[in-house]
């Protein structure tokens, strides 16, 4: 029996992934998460094998909650469904410690066959992931867009930035100082060569990299 926990913050989401598992032969509900703080209680009493894990959550979420996840259960599988679709966020996640990634558009159809793979030990992700992964390898891959060059918190800051959050906004969100989201913010503009927010929104909103940001605590 493959036990899955379901994290997400939005009830309606909740529901509508559990239909999706019910009667499903071989998969059980083990329980639900509705923020970041939740799945870390959840990981450390254990009693499941897959975490179904939204990348946008209330409190601690994305990059940083998936390794942390996976610090304190490495043997955890941890499928990401997320509504974003920029391979980027996938590649990121999986770099992590994901075994696979899926966005809620595509779940319907996708769920079940995503967590057998996940539960025989296999990832689940898309041909372009996989060939992203493949690129980063090779010395010199890894694409040349300037989005690509940011380190995991300061693409988790751009895209809180860019979603319109505030400096002190996400300094409360990621549990960070204001000084320290402001110096993130600097490095930011820096390496994407942007001279203020509103440059990062529209190179977000050209790469489709805009949208999905949890509401503030």
């Amino acid at each position: 029996m493959t036990r899955v926990l379901v994290a997400d913050d939005h009830a309606i989401v909740r529901e509508g992934l559990k239909r999706i598992l019910a009667d499903q032969e071989g998969i059980e509900l083990a329980g639900e998460a509705t923020n970041g703080h939740e799945v870390v209680d959840w990981v450390r009493r254990g009693g499941f094998d897959i975490l179904l894990l939204d990348l946008s959550m209330p409190g601690k979420s994305g990059i940083e909650l998936i390794r942390q996840v996976k610090d304190e259960s490495p043997r955890l599988k941890v499928l990401v469904l997320t509504m974003h679709e920029e391979d980027q966020y996938a590649v990121r996640s999986i770099r992590a410690g994901a075994s696979g990634y899926l966005t809620k558009e595509s779940a319907p159809g996708q769920l079940v066959s995503a967590i057998r793979r996940l539960a025989e030990g296999r990832l689940y992700i898309s041909p372009n992931v996989a060939e992203h992964l493949a690129l980063e390898a090779q010395p010199g891959g890894g694409g040349d867009e300037p989005h690509r060059h940011l380190s995991d918190r300061e693409f988790e800051v751009f895209r809180l930035l860019v979603d319109g959050r505030s400096v002190s906004e996400i300094a409360a969100q990621l549990h960070l100082s204001v000084k320290t989201v402001s110096t993130h913010k600097t490095r930011i503009l820096q390496k994407m060569n942007a001279a203020s927010v509103a440059d990062l929104v529209r190179y977000a909103i050209h790469h489709r990299l805009e949208g999905g940001a949890p509401p503030s605590e």
